[in-house]
């Protein structure tokens, strides 16, 4: 074999190679990507489905009901001044109207039942995140921000006290519950899990 034949199956192999780890890199980057559900309240349906990158349902025409995320995905509510990221939910539901538009949302922004610390890391999060977009606390009083404190921990920890709620609104516009609660998890029966229930709507005017 000449050496000039020799060099183009060398050079051949390399391409070949090079685009063979191109493709495993690629694959993996889609892979780690979060799906999201972009949205706005009150648009088409359909706007959200082609909008996001987590696949759901249509709607059904004519009809009140819900859809869930097909995968796990985090919600990325759309607002110029109130919107905000959760993290990825395997429990994630949307309704609609029967107008075909998008309705209100119920969620757990979490993959699995988490340990306090990581429940605390969300809850936090998600408190500071609508602080910074003009959220304001409803009942302060009687149902006051969730904070990494010892009263907070004691009292998520204590079963019969049913964890902790707040309540956040955005003007006039929107309103959100965050709550959580302990949890029985099968699969860490020796563990303390908590769940975390998010509930986004419209103020109905």
């Amino acid at each position: 074999m000449s050496q000039m034949r020799l060099r183009k199956k060398r050079r051949a192999a390399m391409f070949t190679l090079i685009a063979f780890l191109a493709l495993i890199v690629i694959e993996r980057c889609y892979q780690s990507r979060e799906l999201e559900i972009a949205l706005k309240f009150g648009e088409p349906w359909e706007d959200m489905r082609q909008r996001s990158s987590a696949k759901i349902a249509p709607a059904i025409a004519g009809k009140y009901w819900g859809r869930q995320t097909d995968s796990d995905a985090r919600l990325r509510f759309m607002d110029d001044q109130y919107g905000f990221v959760t993290p990825e939910a395997r429990f994630f539901t949307i309704t609609f109207e029967r107008d075909g538009t998008v309705g209100n949302i119920r969620m757990s922004p979490q993959i699995e039942p988490l340990l306090l610390d990581d429940t605390l890391k969300i809850l936090l999060d998600l408190q500071e995140q609508w602080r910074n977009g003009g959220w304001r606390l409803m009942y302060p009083e009687e149902s006051p921000p969730f904070a990494d404190t010892p009263q907070w921990r004691a009292q998520l920890r204590d079963l019969k006290k049913n964890g902790g709620v707040t309540y956040w609104t955005a003007g006039d516009h929107y309103r959100a519950m965050l709550a959580v609660g302990r949890f029985h998890d099968d699969r860490y029966p020796t563990e303390e899990r908590y769940l975390i229930t998010l509930d986004l709507g419209r103020w109905l005017k």
